[in-house]
């Protein structure tokens, strides 16, 4: 299956503190059998409404290729992590 994650950590960490929060994700999906498709770092944008105290965020976006079990380890992981404010996992039609 395909699907399509977008994350978004906190803006007050410092830009290599980012870039690890990124990898470290990203390895997550990996050693749990996804294959990433691609992936894209979108950059510090300006968040609709306020997310724990944060205005803005750095959203990255991945694509992968994998069974339920990467992706649930994603986002239980996610959803427990300090550095990433919000998540969307979405399943993609073939």
């Amino acid at each position: 299956m395909k699907y399509e994650i977008l994350f978004i950590v906190r803006p007050d960490l410092e830009e290599a503190a980012i870039k690890d929060v990124f990898k470290k994700f990203e390895t997550v999906l990996v050693d749990n059998g996804a294959n990433i498709l691609s992936s894209k770092d979108m950059g510090q944008k300006e968040l609709a409404y306020e997310i724990k105290k944060h205005k803005t965020g750095y959203y990255f976006l991945i694509n992968v290729e994998s069974d339920s079990k990467a992706i649930n380890e994603f986002d239980r992981l996610a959803l427990i992590s300090e550095e990433i404010i919000r998540h969307l996992i979405v399943k993609l039609d073939k």
